[in-house]
């Protein structure tokens, strides 16, 4: 008997509110998908689909709303929260405030699917996540961007 090889997924990390914010798009969604299965019925009872237009939308939409479903679900089942060391070091879940000698940055480092840089919140796997990943208060990373490297000092690191 041949033995089946099934490829193990990777855990991806989170932090708390992180987790807690996907658990409640899931529970929206959840919510959501009765409503649009209703339309859908309604859409199929006026007869003719081929330039039902009704029918049309609200097929996408179901489709979109379980599509939204199957990843946040996913998202869920391989989500791992995760605990910072608290030793001083910038790993998930810390808040850095950074320097390049001109201007500061003050950065909280996330998982990759909750990072928004717009909100001052950067993947641990994004160019400068990665350069400051395990180093302390007063030491330097230094990140490769595309117009060279830039060199930043760590000012602070808090929980």
């Amino acid at each position: 008997m041949k033995k089946l090889f099934t490829k193990k997924e990777a855990t991806i990390p989170f932090t708390k509110e992180g987790y807690q914010k996907i658990l409640e798009e899931k529970a929206k969604l959840l919510s959501q998908r009765p409503e649009a299965v209703e339309h859908l019925r309604r859409a199929r009872e006026m007869g003719d689909l081929s330039e039902n237009g009704y029918y049309k939308a609200s097929r996408a939409r179901l489709s979109f709303l379980d599509s939204r479903i199957r990843r946040v679900e996913r998202l869920v089942r391989l989500g791992v929260i995760v605990q910072s060391s608290r030793s001083g070091m910038v790993d998930i879940g810390s808040k850095v405030k950074i320097t390049d000698g001109k201007k500061q940055y003050i950065y909280e480092i996330v998982g990759g699917y909750e990072s928004d840089p717009s909100k001052n919140t950067i993947s641990h796997q994004s160019p400068i996540g990665r350069a400051l990943m395990g180093k302390k208060e007063n030491e330097t990373a230094i990140v490769l961007a595309p117009s060279g490297a830039k060199k930043y000092t760590i000012l602070s690191v808090n929980r």
